[in-house]
């Protein structure tokens, strides 16, 4: 399976970097390198007005290859801020995403609102790197740990001063991560282990999440009627990455999600 390959590939990359770089520096950078500016990503994806757009960057994906030839992360952040975009998601992976966890302090240094990382988080080391390149927020997928792993990432996100977005796709998902005391929880629509999507997994997972925790609709929104739907039955935030990657205008792509006319001037 593609999720197998992906965490095989993870562990050995992780072995390498502790290898070269020990955790114990890592941590002493990270208290040297702290943001002067905060930015909340539960913040920015909580309202209960509007819709909440976190906009990817990612150059590939398992499940459709290059989605993206002339790939520049720096431009298509200031498309995505000037567009109204409420967080952006950087995919750092690099084997089978083409991400690079160079890109956060890079997007980060010219843009104003939160950054996400995106990537197959295990264990805390990724925590104090994910820190160290001053993202605001990392993913946490819960099929792939523990409650107990989960609940220990989730407080030393909170220590570094991020927030985590804790992934569900079954009910046994939701249980863990609410266990695991999530705060923010994406209901992703795609099954990592098949890669197919099912529209129907969010609408069956919504009502058991409990009130007051943010959730985030992932994978499969590529039209302004599908997040309307979704908004019908209170969620307003949603992360969006390979319809606005595969677009041939991400601008007008992103204007037609937010489900603006107008158009973004562009240099």
């Amino acid at each position: 399976m593609i999720l197998d390959q992906i965490l095989q590939a993870k562990r050995k990359d992780l072995e390498e970097l502790k290898r070269r770089f020990p955790v114990q520096r890592l941590r002493a950078a990270v208290e040297h390198a702290k943001p002067e500016d905060v930015r909340s990503f539960k913040k920015a994806v909580s309202g209960s007005h509007g819709i909440h757009l976190i906009c990817e960057i990612k150059k590939a994906s398992p499940s459709q290859g290059v989605l993206i030839e002339d790939f520049q992360p720096l431009r298509i952040a200031g498309i995505y801020e000037a567009g109204g975009a409420a967080a952006i998601s950087v995919l750092t992976e690099p084997h089978f995403f083409k991400g690079r966890p160079s890109y956060l302090r890079t997007v980060r240094q010219v843009t104003r609102i939160p950054i996400l990382r995106k990537d197959f988080i295990l264990e805390s080391y990724q925590l104090y790197e994910t820190a160290l390149l001053h993202a605001d927020a990392f993913l946490l997928i819960a099929s792939i740990l523990t409650a107990e792993e989960l609940d220990r990432l989730i407080q030393l996100g909170k220590d570094l001063g991020m927030d985590a977005l804790v992934e569900i796709h079954s009910d046994e998902d939701l249980d863990k991560a609410v266990a695991a005391g999530a705060e923010i929880i994406g209901i992703n629509n795609r099954n990592l282990r098949t890669l197919e999507v099912d529209p129907f997994m969010a609408k069956k997972l919504i009502p058991r999440i409990p009130k007051g925790i943010p959730v985030i609709i992932e994978s499969g929104i590529s039209r302004y009627e599908e997040i309307m739907e979704y908004k019908s039955i209170g969620i307003n935030a949603f992360l969006v990455g390979t319809s606005l990657m595969k677009s041939a205008d991400i601008a007008e792509k992103l204007a037609s999600l937010s489900g603006r006319d107008q158009k973004w001037v562009r240099e």
